[in-house]
């Protein structure tokens, strides 16, 4: 999962630590994550890194540091992979989950999670026909990935490049892909 910006839209308040049911957003992605049956979960970390460590409770999840969190959500991805690469659980897959949408639950990440069949499975949840998150690399594309994931453009580049090869997951039914970016978009937290 990735909760590594600096919430610059939000006058520089960490998205992580925003209030949604009660709890911190990032505390509210580990459960949908959990939910959905993903036991190992790396959350990455940047701006606020030791408000989030100190505020969330996440237990048994691996908090990555991305030092280079201004860069933008590329340099987090690769952080996330790369510590992902590095777990003595032998991961062959990559559930990504932003934590500013709360409005993707476990059911869109449970049909997404169902789409691997592989280390070469490429999936991502697909909101009237446009695609969206949560996204599945198998771990046979997170060495591209990386290559590519550059400022804010994540792995958008390496998955324009592999379209054909994306199974896409109808979750318009189950979840509501907004951003929480703007303080308009604090309506959306409950």
């Amino acid at each position: 999962m990735l909760a590594a910006g600096g919430g610059r839209r939000l006058g520089g308040r960490p998205k992580a630590l925003l209030t949604h049911r009660g709890r911190p957003l990032v505390e509210h992605a580990v459960g949908v994550l959990r939910g959905a049956g993903c036991e190992v979960v790396h959350v990455v970390l940047g701006a606020a890194a030791d408000a989030v460590r100190e505020r969330a409770e996440l237990p048994g999840c691996v908090l990555v540091d991305n030092p280079e969190w201004a860069e933008g959500m590329g340099s987090s991805l690769r952080a996330g992979l790369a510590s992902l690469a590095a777990d003595p659980h032998g991961v062959d897959a990559a559930l990504v989950l932003l934590v500013d949408q709360p409005g993707i639950g476990v059911e869109a990440v449970s049909r997404v999670r169902a789409a691997y069949g592989s280390r070469d499975s490429l999936a991502a949840a697909s909101y009237d026909g446009e695609r969206g998150h949560p996204v599945l690399f198998g771990a046979g594309h997170w060495a591209g990935i990386e290559e590519k994931a550059v400022g804010d453009r994540g792995a958008r580049d390496y998955l324009a490049a592999h379209r054909d090869a994306i199974t896409p997951v109808d979750c318009s039914d189950v979840a509501e892909p907004y951003d929480i970016d703007t303080e308009a978009d604090l309506a959306h937290l409950e």
